[in-house]
């Protein structure tokens, strides 16, 4: 008998402490979901996330817990959404502010995307010149290419920009680079892709208002100092880019926000409780 009464005690006891958890664990549910009306969604994640810690044995607490914690993420999802939406509405407006400025070059019959050029370097008013060319594609990809025209080939691979304070930069080893020869006119070019052009490209723009040198490395030594208008070219190009590639980020992110706010209310739908119809 005693042994009867002492198992009943116990029994009780697990039951108001389970009764005690699911409490607590609702508390805590209650405050996420002041904080997701209040939009702290770090706060309503912190509280849920304490429930499977503090109260693992609230199962039916911790269930809802599961159901409140996506809709977090959706409200989350949607919230950046619209943020993204709105910043590319702003980028959208600066880039056709400026893009009349510029040269699209596209054929497309074999270009799926073009390129920018400012108006002083298209390839007709370049013929027979030696100078750094600049040019952003239409997803704010942005290339130098050193070029050079001369009666003999120099063989060069990389430049260098040197300003008159002796500073410079350096560009590594183009990895796109080809030699021709047209009317007895050898002509080279090398392409650097901005990120992988050991920081020329950012040289030139800081120094943009000073009158740089730029050096030929390669089989033969040649140097030429940039005009004003090629300084300007690459000013304006990589203002270009900025704005570029910032919008292909941001619709980057609205894609990957997209798929996460779709997986997010699959889930909803799957932890939706049944009605009393059903």
């Amino acid at each position: 008998m005693k042994k009867l009464v002492v198992l009943s005690f116990i029994t009780i006891l697990f039951a108001a402490c389970g009764n005690n958890a699911e409490e607590k664990a609702a508390l805590k549910i209650q405050l996420a979901q002041e904080a997701l009306q209040a939009g702290n969604y770090s706060e309503a994640k912190i509280q849920l996330d304490s429930i499977k810690i503090l109260y693992p044995k609230a199962v039916d607490a911790r269930r809802k817990a599961i159901r409140v914690f996506k809709e977090v993420e959706k409200e989350e999802q949607e919230q950046t959404i619209a943020y993204l939406d709105s910043m590319l509405i702003v980028k959208q407006h600066a880039f056709d502010s400026i893009k009349g400025r510029f040269v699209l070059e596209k054929d497309p019959e074999y270009q799926q995307i073009g390129n920018y050029f400012y108006p002083t370097q298209v390839v007709e008013k370049n013929l027979h010149r030696s100078f750094l060319r600049f040019q952003v594609s239409e997803r704010g990809e942005m290339v130098m290419t050193s070029i050079y025209c001369g009666p003999s080939n120099i063989h060069h691979i990389a430049i260098k920009v040197i300003a008159p304070d002796g500073s410079f930069a350096e560009t590594p080893a183009s990895k796109d680079s080809y030699e021709t020869t047209d009317m007895n006119e050898k002509i080279e070019k090398a392409d650097y892709k901005l990120g992988e052009d050991g920081n020329v490209i950012g040289f030139i723009y800081f120094n943009r208002e000073k009158n740089l040198k730029v050096e030929y490395l390669g089989g033969r030594k040649y140097s030429t100092t940039m005009s004003a208008d090629d300084r300007k070219a690459l000013t304006a190009v990589y203002e270009l880019t900025q704005i570029l590639s910032s919008i292909e980020q941001i619709k980057s992110e609205q894609k990957e926000a997209h798929v996460k706010l779709e997986f997010v209310n699959r889930k909803l739908q799957e932890t939706t409780p049944p009605t009393e119809e059903e």
